[in-house]
């Protein structure tokens, strides 16, 4: 006679290395046999980034006279971990028309994330002549599962470009 093989489904985070583990105790529902469990096994049992959502895994359960019993479950793998945000400072010169912008790349200093990150954004990123002197700006990393961090940098805005000296010849008296 074989086992009776019981499945419950579970939710798993990934840890900031972007893996996560199962044991087949953990999808294990109270699986029976008359005769008793030599072992119970899952597959998969490892899941990385490439696994976020519902995934499903196969509990198998042998007796001891080697019958086989099976039952799948829902893994359900999250990433609830946020990017580490890395900042540094930049000096940002105007152009001839007196703007600049300044881009993640800019001030991003290796911001990563296991999983990816999705976007980077610069708060404020536009500066003109009023704005020479620095500035605080805000990094935000959004990674592709949707979590975010921040850092902060400091942006020195320069206005190194010469004026026109526009000369007209006059005649006096």
């Amino acid at each position: 006679t074989a086992p009776i093989a019981v499945c419950q489904n579970q939710t798993i985070q990934l840890d900031a290395a972007g893996n996560a583990s199962i044991t087949a105790a953990q999808i294990d529902n109270g699986s029976t046999d008359n005769c008793g469990i030599a072992s119970i096994d899952v597959s998969p049992s490892t899941f990385t980034c490439a696994n976020v959502g519902a995934n499903t895994v196969t509990l198998t359960v042998t007796d001891n006279s080697g019958n086989v019993s099976t039952c799948n479950a829902t893994v359900t793998v999250e990433d609830n971990v946020n990017p580490a945000a890395e900042c540094k400072a930049y000096t940002l010169q105007l152009d001839a028309s007196g703007v600049g912008t300044v881009f993640p790349d800019d001030i991003d200093n290796g911001s990563n994330d296991a999983c990816g990150i999705a976007t980077r954004t610069v708060t404020p990123n536009q500066f003109d002549c009023s704005g020479v002197g620095q500035h605080v700006v805000t990094l935000t990393v959004t990674d592709n599962n949707g979590n975010t961090s921040q850092c902060q940098s400091t942006v020195t805005v320069e206005d190194n470009v010469a004026p026109n000296a526009i000369c007209n010849d006059i005649t006096i008296q």
